[in-house]
């Protein structure tokens, strides 16, 4: 393909601006040449300059003086666009960063804008052949001939792209715009949104309550909102459908998750919401206007409708067709779905107890486990998730009716999906669930609390197979007696003189079998299923009680590791000896002692860490002041309460006015005596420090609760013991029975 890039002659220029200095210009282009690489023609100064030109333009490249770069001065100036490129940038500047085609395909479009910014029209003289791209676009050859380059370029499409524009729906006519007329519709509409009351639609749907607010409603006003909750606002179309068919109203307006119900003409007549609509209907389909009967028959003309076999109309599409054709006789559809048609089965309309319900018979086909491999049940969920929901259930158990139609839906579907009603008090899944395994045997797929997903399983056998099996079966057993009998009737018709060779052989029938089985009495008590449970349970009970046995080991190590750090914390600290020579004071002195610590506002706090150095220069900061010391402390034990007063007491050498009783705690008030004296070391070096006693509170903390937690495992062990006991027990009376 061949491209013209430059067509235009390049005039020539015969005069300058008479505004231009000569002497600046001649300097100018004498510094010009003298620092190019191409000449400037002398002996024309006033003429055009000749410059380097592309190697696309086969005509020279003329310029004016004036409108040449001088590149020893370079400008300052920055246009206002800063997109837009110099033109002798665009014709001999250099391309950096790209190599090869995108090089070719830069300049291209370089001088394509040029062209069309007509910057170029004035860049030839005279009129020359069309510049073709294929004419210089050649490659040299390892021979060394040149040779031309026939392939197309990148920016060349083959062809023009098929874009498919996204249908538009096509929209549907609502009940209340085939039924009423233009003017009274509008007038309700305008009506709708004004309103402002509404009747709230909770998560149980149009209930029966929600159908008599609306009627009463309609007493007053001909037109009723409903504001809707989840999950009916999240399909509004079916919630319209739903309001119709329950109150017989019309939904004459819609927006989000609201909808105004239009009571009709006729409200008076009945009570019943039924015949209103239908009176309603039909008494409005002879004032339908001409237009929309019109238009309706036009549309399901055009449409094309199906017929079935009896020629009526086929309602719904294909994938509504055939899963009502699968949910057919499986009960009573739900008729308050919030999702898309198909209405699944109502599971609580079901009967609780069928009559002669058993679990279906289960066979694996030959080298086949029944169990599902991760892989399986992966693939499984993501093959249930886009199927419609086959069942809604509601109550929590007596569901035999369900298991017997599930047992039905399997001779045709693989899965089971049953969605879990909103709104309804006390669901839980999880009793659903099991209750479902335990009386259809099927795999459980996924389940949480807005559905279940059940898969038949791969031992499932129909309804139709499992019969067969047990014919075939039966059939089996009867050909094993009718060939014992022959055996045994052979073997007495036929006589031998011998006595040694008169008893008849019973290797390889029925009776030797027999005769095994009551001989060898170990074979059937190993294959007894209550001794395999007891085993079972006994091993069970031995594993957890190992393991019972091993945390206890580690809890008696912890308990001894602690019990070493915490004895020698104790041993880096002890008390002081009581003084025996103590002050006494009358019970006056006491009382009014007791009531000054009480009316204190300042107070020593201890914390878990207990009596330590700093707690007993507290003390002698406090004394410093005032006579009397109110110490308040956590402990709720009244012992560790008077503990911890008498060890105050020794280590300041106070007086202990009393223990009191407090909201937060107890207060320990002390009195310095008459004859204090300020010691001159505060802090006591036989006691512990503020780290050490943090230490030591976490150990006994620590310590503590290691205890607690063995004397719960030892618990357990005997439990266990007691329950293995037992077991060995049943395990020798079995034998016995």
């Amino acid at each position: 393909m061949f491209t013209t890039l430059l067509k235009s002659p390049i005039p020539f220029f015969s005069s300058f601006n008479s505004t231009q200095n000569p002497s600046k210009t001649q300097k100018g282009n004498h510094s010009f040449n003298k620092n190019s690489k191409f000449s400037v023609s002398k002996t024309h100064r006033n003429g055009p300059i000749k410059m380097p030109t592309p190697p696309w333009m086969k005509g020279p490249l003329l310029l004016q003086p004036d409108e040449v770069l001088n590149a020893s001065k370079p400008t300052t100036k920055r246009s206002s666009n800063n997109n837009s490129k110099a033109p002798e940038k665009a014709l001999f500047g250099k391309e950096s960063g790209v190599r090869g085609k995108k090089v070719m395909k830069k300049i291209i479009r370089d001088v394509e804008k040029l062209q069309g910014n007509g910057a170029l029209d004035d860049t030839q003289i005279g009129k020359f052949e069309e510049f073709e791209i294929g004419n210089w676009l050649e490659e040299i050859g390892s021979d060394g001939e040149v040779k031309k380059f026939d392939r197309k370029m990148p920016w060349v499409r083959e062809e023009e792209k098929v874009v498919f524009r996204r249908m538009k729906k096509e929209k549907v006519l609502t009940q209340a715009e085939i039924i009423l007329d233009n003017d009274l519709l509008e007038r309700l509409r305008k009506k709708a949104t004004r309103m402002r009351k509404w009747v709230k639609v909770m998560k149980a749907g149009v209930t029966q309550d929600v159908v008599d607010e609306i009627r009463l409603a309609w007493g007053n006003n001909e037109l009723v909102m409903l504001k809707f909750g989840v999950p009916l606002c999240r399909n509004m179309d079916r919630a319209s459908e739903i309001v119709e068919m329950k109150t017989g109203g019309l939904v004459v307006w819609c927006k989000k998750d609201i909808l105004v119900v239009y009571r009709g003409q006729n409200h008076w007549l009945t009570s019943n919401g039924q015949r209103v609509f239908n009176n309603l209907a039909s008494d409005n389909n002879t004032t339908m206007s001409p237009e929309k009967s019109n238009a309706s028959t036009w549309r399901r003309s055009l449409n094309g409708e199906d017929r079935d076999e009896n020629n009526q109309p086929v309602v719904g599409s294909l994938y509504e067709r055939e899963t009502d054709r699968l949910l057919d006789g499986l009960g009573p559809r739900f008729i308050d779905w919030w999702m898309r048609k198909p209405l699944p089965v109502d599971a609580d309309l079901l009967p609780e107890v069928v009559p002669g319900f058993k679990p279906p018979t289960r066979l694996s086909p030959p080298k086949t486990r029944p169990k599902l491999t991760d892989e399986e049940l992966t693939n499984l969920r993501k093959l249930a998730h886009p199927l419609p929901f086959h069942f809604v259930l509601g109550r929590n158990r007596n569901l035999q009716g369900l298991a017997n139609s599930i047992l039905k839906l399997w001779e045709k579907s693989l899965i089971a999906k049953i969605a879990i009603k909103w709104g309804v008090q006390n669901t839980d899944n999880e009793q659903m669930a099991n209750e479902l395994k335990d009386l259809t045997g099927g795999v459980l797929l996924l389940r949480n609390k807005f559905l279940i997903i059940f898969y038949r399983g791969k031992d499932f056998l129909p309804q139709g197979v499992a019969n067969s099996v047990m014919e075939r079966e039966m059939a089996l057993r009867r050909c094993q007696l009718i060939e014992e009998g022959a055996r045994v009737k052979v073997a007495e018709t036929f006589q031998v003189a011998n006595d040694s060779l008169a008893k008849t052989s019973t290797v390889g029938t029925l009776a030797e079998f027999q005769d095994i089985q009551t001989k060898y009495g170990v074979l059937e008590k190993e294959n007894n299923e209550l001794e395999i449970q007891i085993e079972a349970q006994k091993e069970n009970l031995e594993r957890e009680l190992r393991n019972q046995e091993r945390k206890l080991a580690i809890l008696n190590g912890k308990i001894e590791k602690s019990a070493k750090k915490l004895a020698k914390l104790n041993s880096s600290w002890q008390t002081a000896e009581p003084d025996l020579d103590l002050e006494t004071i009358t019970e006056e002195e006491r009382e009014c002692l007791r009531k000054i610590g009480l009316k204190l506002s300042s107070c020593l706090v201890l914390g878990r860490r207990g009596v330590f150095n700093g707690v007993i220069e507290g003390v002698h900061q406090h004394w410093k002041h005032r006579e009397v010391v109110k110490v308040i402390t956590m402990q709720r034990a009244f012992l560790r309460v008077i503990y911890t007063a008498k060890m105050l007491v020794a280590e300041s050498g106070g007086i202990l006015v009393s223990v009191e009783k407090l909201k937060e705690g107890h207060a320990i008030i002390i009195y310095r005596g008459k004859n204090y004296r300020r010691p001159s070391k505060l802090m006591t070096d036989h006691l512990l420090t503020k780290r050490e006693a943090l230490q030591r509170s976490i150990e006994l903390q620590r310590i503590g609760s290691l205890k607690f937690f063995a004397y719960q495992r030892r618990q357990a062990i005997l439990d266990l013991k007691l329950k293995l006991a037992k077991l060995e027990e049943q395990g020798v009376a079995s034998p016995q029975g």
